[in-house]
């Protein structure tokens, strides 16, 4: 029988919710599904409420909890102004816990601005992290000696793992899951969990399912929102300029116009990024991830991944 775990979830003042709530149904549901772990929770204040105003119960203080060896520690992001306070830089006795349960072999993760609490310990000078986009050049300057890391979804270094901004908690979670646990595991919680896509750190921060949004055309919606949902459909450009509701021409011209690439690449991205997550699945083959995606062959799918590649050598990612 498989020694119990125990994952430690840091409570903080002004913590943010999801960063939180997202690991801890992961790992409940691991449990849920015959895992052994146990889930605890602590703090190092007695007072709680969240970034958004909703005031926690009580919370065991971190000095009556005792990681052992193997052990997680998972701390969610926080208010960069609690961050940036004077009262932030001075829990020492927390700091201090947490440098020890390192020391002691425990594993340590951070969700989003979760990374200030962990540099602040000094555990990451010299160690490569990341956390949200937003906050990056921020950690950057505060914590000059962290190697930080723009543009991934989650680091791993020295028993250390960092993730950027609220879902990429989900996926560092699942990672951790799918290293302990085995990647049809790790898969089953995601599907209990309806994550549709569940990625790995090779990821960009960034998503094709969220750029090229950032325009307030609804018929240009409404049809990205389609090419989404119907990515196995072979369809003509006169059918997509039916379901956007304007002339062939005018959907060409419009496209373009509102997200800055066409249909076709715009499609070409969405397919090859769903490819690169069913390539996480070991029970799939080329062939099958091909067919899933409505490439012709595994042939064209390599063909067109490494064109892309590239294009962008920072995503590189073998489809052998």
């Amino acid at each position: 029988m498989a020694l119990t775990q125990q994952v430690i979830f840091v409570v903080p003042p002004f913590v943010h919710v999801l960063d939180l709530t997202g690991p801890v149904q992961v790992f409940y549901e691991a449990v849920e599904y015959g895992a052994p772990y146990q889930l605890r929770y602590c703090s190092f204040q007695n007072q709680l409420t969240s970034s958004a105003g909703l005031a926690l119960g009580p919370v065991q203080p971190f000095t009556q909890v005792i990681p052992q060896p193997g052990d997680l520690i998972v701390i969610p992001g926080m208010d960069m102004a609690y961050i940036r306070s004077e009262e932030f830089k001075a829990e020492y006795d927390f700091l201090n816990w947490l440098r020890e349960q390192h020391r002691q072999g425990v594993i340590i993760c951070s969700v989003c601005t979760g990374a200030f609490l962990v540099a602040q310990t000094g555990l990451l000078n010299g160690r490569k992290c990341t956390t949200h986009w937003k906050r990056v050049e921020e950690l950057q300057t505060t914590y000059p000696r962290v190697v930080t890391l723009h543009d991934q979804l989650f680091v791993q270094d020295g028993g250390l793992y960092s993730s950027a901004g609220i879902t990429a908690g989900i996926d560092l979670a699942l990672a951790i899951l799918e290293e302990q646990q085995g990647p049809l595991f790790a898969a089953k919680i995601a599907r209990e969990l309806v994550v549709y896509l569940r990625r790995g750190p090779h990821h960009s921060q960034k998503s094709i399912y969220l750029d090229y949004r950032n325009h307030m055309n609804v018929a240009i919606h409404h049809l990205q929102d389609w090419l989404i949902a119907n990515l196995k459909t072979r369809v003509t450009l006169e059918a997509l300029a039916e379901i956007a509701g304007m002339s062939s021409r005018n959907l060409t011209r419009t496209f373009r116009k509102e997200t800055g690439i066409s249909i076709h690449d715009y499609t070409t991205q969405l397919l090859l990024e769903r490819a690169r997550t069913l390539r996480h699945n070991p029970g799939m083959t080329m062939e099958a991830i091909a067919e899933q995606c409505g490439f012709q062959d595994a042939r064209q799918l390599r063909r067109i991944w490494q064109k892309d590649e590239s294009k962008n050598s920072t995503n590189a990612y073998s489809f052998t």
